[in-house]
């Protein structure tokens, strides 16, 4: 009777990850996008008037199965350089205002569009950097397994204030256990999160340090 029972939850997550989680991201980035349309605007202009063009952050980010796309985010940092053209660190760039995007998450609101296109999805492990993919280990590797999330499992676990290691498991957890029920107690979390404004940054960073690979083998 157990077996029975797991045999049928394990292929009902397979229905929901196959048929179902796709169509779900697509109307409800669509309805965000439309609903949010007049805050989409708004801090748009917000950005433009205090860190100047362009409003948004582009940049190239591996997605399922290690595709590469282009994500889109809202700026939060100025582009000061030093006398030798370099950025700046980023809590030098990282304005008041910048941060209070971070903060809210509003930075991450030009992400829906990621998701009605099929780059993201609304729930899976977050896009990180290109370079990051010679880094990973075999069972961190598996994070790309589905597509990136615009919030996760890793996300209302911690988010900047865990450990990589710790992130990386989350995300391979998340992998393996994806369901509907679970992606729906992901995006209720993650709304919790935002206004209690919880692991923001990580304790020595303005926002998270750089991985540089991991000593563990999986």
């Amino acid at each position: 009777m157990q077996s029975d029972m797991k045999e049928e939850t394990k292929v009902n997550k397979g229905v929901y990850r196959k048929f179902l989680k796709r169509p779900m991201d697509f109307i409800l980035s669509l309805m965000a996008i439309i609903i949010l349309s007049p805050v989409l605007v708004s801090v748009g202009m917000l950005v433009r008037f205090n860190l100047g063009s362009p409003v948004l952050f582009k940049q190239k980010r591996p997605g399922l199965n290690e595709k590469i796309f282009m994500m889109y985010k809202f700026r939060t940092m100025k582009n000061t350089k030093d006398n030798n053209g370099e950025l700046l660190p980023d809590s030098v760039r990282l304005t008041r205002f910048g941060k209070m995007l971070r903060s809210t998450s509003l930075d991450e609101l030009p992400e829906l569009f990621n998701i009605l296109k099929g780059d993201m999805s609304i729930v899976g492990p977050r896009p990180l950097l290109i370079e990051y993919l010679e880094l990973y280990n075999a069972h961190q590797k598996r994070r790309h397994e589905v597509r990136p999330g615009l919030s996760g499992h890793a996300q209302v676990n911690g988010r900047n204030s865990i450990s990589w290691e710790d992130k990386f498991n989350l995300d391979v957890e998340y992998v393996n256990n994806m369901s509907f029920i679970g992606d729906w107690k992901i995006i209720f979390l993650t709304i919790k999160k935002v206004f209690v404004k919880e692991g923001i940054s990580s304790d020595t960073s303005a926002t998270m340090e750089p991985f540089r690979g991991s000593n563990v083998e999986n």
